[in-house]
């Protein structure tokens, strides 16, 4: 180890959501971590809005979901999905969602077995990424190097070793040597990490389509009067243009004056969007001269679903999109990457303070891979379907033919409620088959779009709300620890010694957890829960194990 070098438990290499979501889980399980990211601050460019109900508990676990809630669209604004020809024409199409205020009515109303307790968000990443670099930034465990370049990394059988340069200024820039156990790439699909260890994406590249296919422009644009005058009486979050001569998607952002732009590029090539065409573009789209100011715009690519053919090499480590890419349709790609870094963090941690067995690093990517597979299937289905949408030459035209070709359109639409729903991707990803998991049941059937709660091992712990109350501290999931957790389910749960004894004899951080009611009882299917810290379910049973030193030694992969 170089004599300067500075050392530390875990080094990411990226400060997008991922990396900072997984900083941010480490430091609540008390690992330091370094954060290395190009850019010195938050790129202020919008991308995804969706944070769906699995990321909206990750948040939760770190207590401040509710305050990730007050980043997204005014609280009464619906967050419908309308389809027209144009902003000023004819509204094709209405997908209705409900707002944040009603979401957040019905789980104050919902019953104790309901699911969700956190509805998907819809709130721009880039305010999201701000609100976690500056939690970040709080963190005495989490060193932040923003504005840091990684040059070079070379592992070896006991750690990392990190070359980086400050991206400052000439006469400011500095040389940083840092030695780590562990080393994440969590820097996106251009991942310099991944290309480092000369690892390749296996799936499909691109998607030929009229939109949402191929070679894309993502603009950030302020237009102070559009939404005054095109768009208020027409509620919602994210609008389609669709007419033969051109297609857009436009999403609100936080007020009433920014928006993001989703529009089809003239070639497939690299060459920087050209701003005078894309505004002429977006004025078409509208459908009339408005005051508007290009912010920002930079392509990218539609219809992509690719898998790196390795997650984990040595000790280094992908996460997010260096380890699949998704096409944004569905919002699927962001909170892939997000349960990757719950999924990662606790095994990170657990090794990093001794307690976690030899094989536990390595279920992170026989559990993850498949779930990357699945998922970035399922969003590229979501954007095949979408690519055909019927649009007749006619859809403008005040006649029959042109209610007619309206008519096969809003048929088509009423089809594609799930892209913006999913919830089987969102919380029914499982674990069937990993090493951690003791199977017991059968598990629900995988579904994309619907959830089955099930308390069979290798899925994600059922919900369930403990009192009367629908806030923070009333969901079972407030009540779990930060390490496993043992459910004693049931009036007269059986004795539980035997467990917490071998948890101890491992070091390994348990919490017990009596919950008598019986509809909860139901829910898990047994009397006793064994219950990860990243809330999914590792062993069940009606009486303790025969052996809970081997059930102990299994879960944490020793």
């Amino acid at each position: 180890m170089p004599r300067d070098a500075n050392t530390i438990p875990v080094a990411i290499v990226g400060g997008g959501p991922v990396g900072l979501l997984l900083a941010l889980f480490l430091d609540r399980y008390g690992v330091r971590s370094v954060l290395f990211n190009t850019e010195p601050e938050i790129r202020p460019h919008p991308k995804g809005s969706s944070h769906n109900s699995r990321t909206m508990e990750h948040h939760r676990r770190l207590g401040f979901s509710a305050q990730i809630r007050a980043l997204g669209l005014p609280p009464d604004r619906p967050t419908d999905v309308a389809y027209l020809t144009r902003l000023n024409g004819a509204e094709l199409a209405r997908l209705r969602m409900p707002s944040e205020a009603e979401k957040q009515r019905a789980v104050a109303n919902s019953a104790a077995t309901d699911q969700v307790p956190e509805p998907i968000l819809r709130a721009n990443q880039m305010y999201v990424e701000q609100f976690l670099l500056e939690q970040a930034r709080r963190s005495a465990n989490i060193t932040i190097r923003f504005g840091w370049q990684v040059e070079k990394f070379e592992d070896d059988a006991d750690g990392v070793t990190i070359e980086a340069e400050s991206a400052a200024g000439a006469n400011e820039a500095r040389h940083e040597i840092w030695r780590a156990q562990y080393l994440v790439g969590c820097d996106g699909g251009r991942s310099f990490v991944r290309r480092s260890l000369a690892l390749r994406y296996h799936g499909f590249a691109k998607l030929d389509a009229p939109h949402y296919g191929g070679r894309m422009v993502a603009t950030h644009m302020r237009a102070p009067t559009l939404y005054r005058d095109f768009l208020a009486h027409r509620h919602g979050w994210q609008y389609w243009v669709v007419n033969p001569e051109v297609r857009a998607t436009i999403i609100s952002l936080a007020g009433d004056e920014e928006f993001l732009i989703f529009s089809k590029a003239r070639d497939d090539s690299d060459a920087p969007p050209d701003d005078a065409a894309i505004t002429a573009l977006i004025r078409r789209a509208i459908g009339a001269e408005v005051p508007m100011e290009m912010l920002d715009q930079r392509p990218w690519t539609a219809g992509v679903a690719l898998v790196a053919e390795r997650f984990i090499a040595g000790r280094v480590i992908l996460a997010g999109d260096a380890a699949h890419l998704f096409t944004p349709t569905g919002g699927f790609g962001m909170n892939t990457g997000m349960d990757d870094a719950s999924n990662l963090s606790w095994k990170l941690a657990a090794i990093v303070q001794g307690w976690g067995g030899p094989h536990l690093l390595q279920s992170y990517e026989q559990e993850r891979r498949p779930v990357a597979e699945r998922n970035t299937t399922a969003g590229r289905e979501l954007n095949k379907h979408l690519a055909t949408a019927p649009v007749a030459s006619e859809i403008e035209q005040d006649s029959a033919e042109g209610e007619a070709a309206r008519r096969r359109f809003r048929e088509f639409i009423a089809t594609l409620g799930e892209e913006f729903a999913s919830l089987g991707v969102q919380l029914g990803a499982r674990y069937d088959g990993s090493p951690l998991i003791f199977a017991d049941g059968t598990p629900p059937a995988d579904d994309t779009v619907n959830y089955t709660p099930s308390g069979v091992p290798g899925g994600r712990a059922p919900h369930f709300w403990l009192d009367a109350g629908r806030g923070y501290g009333s969901s079972l999931f407030d009540r779990m620890g930060f390490g496993f957790t043992l459910l004693r389910l049931g009036a007269k749960p059986p004795d539980s010694s035997a467990i917490e004894h071998a948890a101890r004899e491992r070091g390994v951080p348990l919490q017990v957890l009596d919950v008598p009611q019986a509809d909860a009882r139901e829910l898990y299917g047994r009397d006793l829960v064994l219950v990860r810290p990243d809330q999914y379910v590792a062993w069940r049973g009606d009486a303790p194990p025969p052996d809970a030193s081997r059930l102990l030694a299994q879960v944490i992969g020793a």
